[in-house]
């Protein structure tokens, strides 16, 4: 049964899950094909990446099955497992370009993780998210506690991880974490549109503000300020720059597809 595949349409890389048995819990195929896509992306023609999945959930996180069976292995041995969705995490924020979830029905655990280490989230209405390790005596990883200490008030993550609150696509959406909620069904066609609209604009300028706003939590304001001087006085010197600026002078749209 094959868990995950990977569709090249050209301008942007669509990751699906296709873990449709288990509601879309991770699998090492869709770990495998999320880090193919990331490696694909550096291709110029590439403008984005968007994660969704078939049967009506984006991904309900580690397989419980699984973790079970880890138990054997020594404390060593569970980092290393744990290690390989970490590195995921880190690839998908190393990206070349924007990635986008697609969030139909709900992402849970692990699958919340993946959703908020992306650059843009479109979710469906009444779609769930959920950190409920605390029910299975587990701890939240894959980066989720930084994610939602970034994203959410700290008594709601307190609140989601230690009582297993989900809380809805539409909270998230009135908090700013989800940038479209639309209605089930319709997620990947604005997930598309919103890929539509990267593909419309400069390619090395959107890699450089991804990079400048992920930074921007860990720096200094000195230290942002000074990024964002060497990173503005690079772009001013370049060919997106010349087409945008001579676009707006001209009163026409910009034409950044070189």
């Amino acid at each position: 049964m094959t868990l995950a595949r990977l569709d090249d349409m050209g301008d942007r890389l669509v990751v699906v899950n296709m873990n449709t048995t288990r509601r879309g819990a991770l699998s090492p195929e869709l770990y495998a094909t999320i880090m193919r896509a990331i490696h694909q992306a550096a291709d110029p023609r590439i403008r984005a990446v968007i994660l969704t999945s078939e049967g009506g959930f984006f991904c309900a996180g580690g397989d419980l099955n699984v973790l079970i069976e880890r138990r054997t292995l020594t404390e060593d041995q569970r980092r290393d497992k744990i290690d390989d969705l970490h590195d995921l995490i880190r690839a998908i924020h190393a990206c070349p370009v924007p990635v986008i979830a697609s969030v139909e029905g709900g992402a849970a655990g692990a699958g919340a993780s993946l959703a908020l280490a992306c650059d843009l989230i479109v979710a469906a209405e009444g779609a769930r998210f959920t950190a409920a390790y605390v029910k299975a005596g587990l701890v939240p990883d894959g980066g989720l506690t930084s994610a939602l200490a970034r994203m959410l008030p700290r008594p709601l993550a307190m609140e989601m991880c230690l009582l297993a609150r989900p809380v809805s696509s539409e909270q998230m959406h009135a908090l700013g974490v989800v940038n479209a909620l639309v209605p089930a069904g319709t997620c990947d066609a604005r997930a598309h549109a919103l890929a539509d609209a990267l593909a419309a604009g400069p390619r090395e300028a959107q890699q450089v503000i991804r990079g400048l706003v992920a930074s921007a939590y860990e720096r200094s304001e000195a230290a942002q300020l000074d990024a964002e001087r060497n990173a503005m006085a690079h772009a001013a010197g370049g060919p997106e720059a010349a087409e945008g600026i001579a676009a707006f002078l001209e009163k026409r749209r910009p034409d950044f597809s070189g």
